[in-house]
């Protein structure tokens, strides 16, 4: 398929389209440095050059959410407009992941972006990976089976494919917020806040790099979401998570913008906004 066309610019040139039959199929397809996994193939199509052959997995059975009592399994084609307006998932995270996600550009962007590229991207302004790394989060990869969303996070760019998000109903409390310039604009700072298992942590993206989780390592919300306490773990977060500029933000002001968010996701969570 050329798409090139008189009077149109094209940033991107697919000259094969297959839908895959199978993950081996898509596998092996992309193990071409030449090929690609379109996804929703939002960000894919602002990107230059060629590919070779675009791989869709349209075909595997990979766009629904399935709910045991135990988790969610969330196909990679699921789009985050799904996410958004899944019941299930939204009780459990208590709202946090369609605060999450209901400023990412428009309805008809969610209706195409999915759960998978979101991820596999590791994209430094996504509020997906941001919310999910604040629950007990993995990912399944063919062939490389089931890892954590933190390892996956962290690990280089490979060949596998991404099945699936699992995330696990631990019982915990969640609380996400983002800064935006305006509504429909990549985040400034996002910040997700969680309590599992008695553990607190804060997911820091948008900083502008890819999200991290700051842990309450030195204990400092021990007593509980005390005024004192609260201040603590904000102010440490703050100055562990390392932060840049760009236009939408200088450095300083993302530093300043993580403390008032995770006081704030802290303060609801403790009934106190």
């Amino acid at each position: 398929m050329n798409l090139k066309a008189e009077g149109v610019v094209v940033v991107i040139e697919i000259q094969k389209y297959v839908r895959a039959q199978s993950l081996e199929e898509a596998y092996q397809l992309n193990q071409s440095r030449q090929n690609r996994i379109l996804g929703g193939m939002l960000w894919l199509k602002m990107g230059e050059g060629n590919v070779n052959t675009a791989i869709d997995l349209c075909e595997l059975g990979l766009d629904t959410i399935e709910e045991s009592e135990e988790q969610f399994s969330i196909g990679a084609m699921v789009t985050l407009r799904q996410i958004e307006l899944h019941r299930g998932l939204d009780t459990y995270a208590q709202g946090a992941v369609a605060a999450a996600v209901k400023d990412i550009v428009g309805v008809q962007f969610r209706n195409l972006a999915t759960v998978g590229g979101s991820l596999w991207g590791r994209f430094g302004f996504s509020d997906v990976l941001t919310v999910f790394l604040a629950m007990e989060s993995y990912v399944e990869l063919y062939p490389g089976g089931v890892v954590p969303l933190e390892q996956f996070a962290a690990m280089k760019y490979d060949n596998d494919v991404l099945v699936r998000l699992i995330v696990k109903k631990t019982p915990g409390d969640f609380r996400y917020r983002a800064m935006r310039n305006q509504r429909t604009d990549f985040p400034v700072i996002a910040c997700a806040l969680s309590r599992l298992n008695g553990e607190y942590r804060a997911v820091i993206g948008a900083r502008p790099a890819k999200a991290m989780v700051i842990r309450d390592d030195q204990k400092l919300l021990a007593c509980g979401l005390t005024t004192e306490g609260i201040r603590a773990f904000s102010g440490y977060v703050a100055k562990s998570a390392p932060t840049g500029s760009n236009v939408r933000g200088s450095a300083a002001y993302r530093t300043r913008l993580i403390e008032v968010l995770v006081q704030r996701n802290l303060q609801e969570m403790g009934g106190m906004g």
